[in-house]
């Protein structure tokens, strides 16, 4: 060999091996950004597939995120705007769109402002997104449910040997549509860190309806109607269930009402079946004698309900209520009982208190341990925000591990 010879080039050290547990949009985004950085990421579900919730919201059209000014929509974070500011704001809906985009998924903006693929479901952009992961050379381990770390810190799982990674990404949902995969067990797992109570966030609420409006409205919608509870007036729809009632214009003022009723005991909601005329036009149609009309076709006829609003007119007035059509027609009562179970909500309140994470996302009681998504404690109403903010923390606790990992 020549004296000139460069020397053999040291072996390259190997890649640092980051664990994830949770195969929804947060435990996904923080594989990707994980594996972009270089690390080898594994990605661990007790499902047999991953993205299963993601596919089931994709069944009403798949609400990306939203287009309105990023203050607007971080407001709509509530109380834990503070802590997903600087995770939404480095991964904002701009660049949702954009990581849409290149996974040859086209975007569009609805007229109420909710980002949507032009597909308008999920499966093709979880396919694209799954294809990038394995190129990337993350590995998913499905059917395998974690329960924990042995007392050396391996990762447990049922039924299977205990597994070493460098470090460990937590993003296990919370507690909606269980049978989806987030079952809220994590819970049991983490007893030493604070973790508020899992609740349900954008739910419908139970109704003690009669049997004979349950049995002829149940599953009926209402549309165009206004709900307002304490100040707050949304527009929108709603369903009937055989329960009570559900849908957009109640999961906005859900937070209020669970919150109201945990406090307070059962609360009222006052239904507008006509908000888009005023009390002195219907008091001119409906404020005089019905003659020989029945009551329903006299509020069919005069004031323009269908046969649901008229339903709940005569439930109203056999439930005790004033004779005062003009003000049930702009604000009927409807007594809330209870928000129907977490099960069957949309998304889930409460989770591991945001106190447990330092800056960059790491569990303070856990080195090297980070934790993403729904299982946090922060909630959103439906509109985007929901998913605009389990991607971002996500890509947040997948930079956190990388910059963790740089310094050990």
């Amino acid at each position: 060999m020549s004296d000139d010879a460069a020397p053999p080039a040291p072996p390259s050290a190997p890649p640092a091996t980051v664990a994830v547990i949770g195969a929804g949009p947060a435990g996904l985004m923080a594989a990707e950004t994980l594996a972009a950085g270089g690390a080898a990421v594994t990605v661990y579900d007790h499902m047999p597939s991953p993205g299963r919730k993601l596919l089931m919201a994709g069944r009403g059209g798949l609400n990306l995120t939203h287009s309105e000014h990023l203050d607007a929509f971080l407001d709509r974070y509530g109380s834990a705007r503070a802590r997903l500011q600087d995770a939404i704001t480095a991964f904002p809906p701009e660049a949702t769109i954009a990581w849409c985009e290149g996974l040859a998924q086209p975007t569009f903006v609805g007229s109420s402002g909710r980002v949507f693929p032009r597909a308008m479901k999920a499966s093709p952009l979880l396919r694209a997104w799954l294809g990038r992961l394995a190129a990337r050379g993350v590995r998913f381990v499905l059917r395998q449910r974690w329960t924990g770390w042995t007392e050396d810190g391996a990762l447990t799982f049922a039924g299977a040997a205990p597994v070493r990674a460098d470090a460990v990404v937590l993003a296990l949902g919370g507690a909606s549509w269980p049978r989806l995969g987030s079952d809220g067990g994590w819970t049991t797992l983490l007893a030493d860190c604070a973790i508020t109570p899992l609740r349900p966030a954008n739910c419908g609420f139970v109704i003690d309806w009669s049997e004979v409006f349950r049995s002829r409205f149940a599953g009926t919608p209402l549309k165009r109607i206004a709900l307002s509870f304490r100040g707050r007036v949304v527009r929108g729809e709603a369903v009937v269930t055989e329960t009570g009632i559900e849908g957009g214009a109640v999961y906005a003022l859900s937070a209020a009402l669970r919150d109201a009723i945990a406090a307070e005991g059962p609360v009222t909601l006052h239904l507008d079946l006509r908000p888009d005329s005023d009390r002195a036009a219907l008091d001119r149609r409906l404020g005089g004698p019905r003659g020989s009309a029945s009551l329903s076709g006299f509020l069919r006829k005069a004031g323009g309900l269908p046969p649901v609003g008229i339903g709940l007119v005569q439930e109203a007035l056999h439930g005790g209520a004033a004779p005062d059509l003009v003000a049930l027609v702009k604000a009927l009562p409807l007594r809330l009982q209870a928000p129907t179970p977490l099960a069957r909500a949309i998304s889930t309140a409460g989770g591991l208190s945001m106190d447990e994470l330092d800056e960059n996302w790491m569990l303070r009681r856990r080195p090297g341990v980070f934790a993403a998504g729904e299982m946090l404690d922060w909630e959103a109403p439906t509109g985007g925000y929901l998913l605009q903010a389990c991607l971002a923390t996500g890509g947040a606790a997948g930079r956190g591990a990388l910059a963790w990992l740089a310094r050990a």
